[in-house]
């Protein structure tokens, strides 16, 4: 075991600083190159090529141009294959996730009267076509179906499709498959990585083109969607899992390691960092974590080791309870929590965060396997502009405007002379005088 990272900030230059706040996928500069070929293969041979990267890249030895849909009878094995108390879980998760989702749900249309006879507001429609991108390569993520399918489905998207990565037998995991069907989505691509984004961008054989793809996924994943963000609308950045945990004096560092291992689990390119001011729970966490990993699985302990001593996680040791909030806001993380007995009283002061998780009693896991909000949010700093998937995510907003006759000749003469200012005499002229010829034949 490699000995876990301790940074303490008062001791950093500014570039070290600066260092602990890079992600893997910051540079992408080496996956962008081996991307690019898998996304013309795609675009040139379509099922073929899904095929061949199933096998060469996926492992999937058996996987054939006509077994890249999951079919009905694979959707029904899938609940024999799964155990009953995992499938009440997913019901579980999905009931929450749902009942969320349609608070948050935007009405499909509303009028304000600006001025007596004038009404504008805005009307929303799902987007038509959407790709739910679900990873498997360090495990299987029936949540991340739930997150994705769950909000397409309460949005009103009448075409979705989840793309997922086949395993060795060439199946897709069957948890993921009940979790698609109990949120509402029957149609499954076995076809992950790059050439998932290729698929859903181009089309294929057997693939329907989306209009925007949205998920979590590795490196590979985020460099297709870059590469291909003028033919597909990629969505928010979600990358490789990451998370503070922001911990104070008032609890014990033990705590705060345990959380700690929840994201760093995922795999080395995830990253972790637990946040403190106070030395106590720095030396209660490191005390504490050979424990804890004594309780996980050798290859989810690799995992964890390699996030917490590599250049992407470990603990970082602030001067002040400032200094903490101050460092989670230069960082924007995907995921924060707040351990705490007074957790509210740092929440005013936290603002660059995609989810923020109140309390000891609301660790990361159960936020992501269904406590309701979305757990697909942006990485990488993309919380300082980006919040978490949502049903917004899933529709389009047009404007909506309607003026009475009784307002049109105010507004006309308005809009007329900054037409004429602007110098756009056509825009001038559809308000002027023979507007009002148009309008009313019979006037002189």
């Amino acid at each position: 075991m490699k000995p876990v990272n301790l940074h303490v900030l008062a001791e950093m230059s500014a570039s070290q600083r600066a260092a602990l706040l890079r992600r893997s996928e910051a540079d992408l500069s080496g996956f962008l190159d081996k991307v690019a070929p898998i996304i013309e293969a795609v675009r040139r041979e379509g099922d073929a090529a899904l095929a061949r990267f199933g096998r060469d890249l996926d492992g999937a030895k058996g996987l054939t141009e006509a077994g890249l849909q999951v079919t009905p009878a694979e959707f029904d094995e899938a609940f024999t294959l799964v155990a009953p108390e995992i499938i009440e879980a997913i019901r579980f998760g999905i009931a929450n996730i749902r009942a969320f989702h349609q608070v948050q749900a935007p009405e499909a249309m509303w009028l304000k009267e600006i001025r007596p006879g004038a009404f504008a507001g805005d009307r929303f429609t799902p987007i038509r076509s959407v790709a739910l991108y679900v990873p498997r390569g360090k495990g299987s993520f029936p949540s991340v179906t739930m997150m994705t399918a769950v909000p397409a489905v309460v949005a009103g998207v009448p075409e979705l499709a989840i793309f997922t990565p086949p395993a060795p037998d060439g199946r897709v995991d069957a948890a993921t498959l009940v979790a698609a069907r109990l949120a509402g989505v029957e149609t499954v691509y076995k076809a992950g990585g790059a050439q998932a984004v290729a698929a859903a961008a181009y089309g294929t054989q057997t693939v329907r083109r989306a209009l925007k793809i949205v998920g979590p996924g590795s490196p590979w994943v985020v460099a297709a969607k870059r590469l291909l963000a003028g033919v597909i609308d990629p969505g928010l950045p979600a990358g490789p899992s990451e998370a503070i945990i922001l911990a104070d004096a008032t609890v014990h560092g033990g705590l705060a390691a345990l959380d700690l291992l929840i994201e760093a689990e995922h795999g080395p390119d995830s990253s972790a960092w637990l946040v403190t001011h106070s030395r106590r729970v720095v030396d209660e966490a490191l005390a504490a974590l050979p424990g804890h990993w004594a309780q996980m699985t050798p290859q989810r302990v690799a995992f964890s080791n390699a996030v917490l001593s590599g250049p992407s996680g470990g603990i970082v040791l602030t001067g002040s309870v400032q200094e903490s909030h101050d460092f989670i806001n230069a960082y924007a993380p995907e995921h924060l929590e707040i351990l705490s007995t007074a957790p509210f009283e740092h929440l005013g002061r936290i603002t660059e965060a995609a989810e923020v998780l109140l309390g000891v009693h609301t660790p990361v896991s159960i936020a992501n396997f269904g406590l309701g909000p979305n757990a697909v949010l942006p990485t990488s700093g993309g919380a300082r502009t980006w919040g978490p998937l949502s049903v917004s995510d899933f529709v389009k907003r047009s404007s909506v405007g309607y003026v009475t006759a009784a307002a049109y000749p105010a507004f006309a003469d308005q809009a007329g002379k900054l037409a004429v200012y602007e110098g756009f005499s056509s825009h001038a002229l559809a308000v002027s005088a023979r507007r009002d010829a148009y309008l009313d034949p019979k006037a002189p």
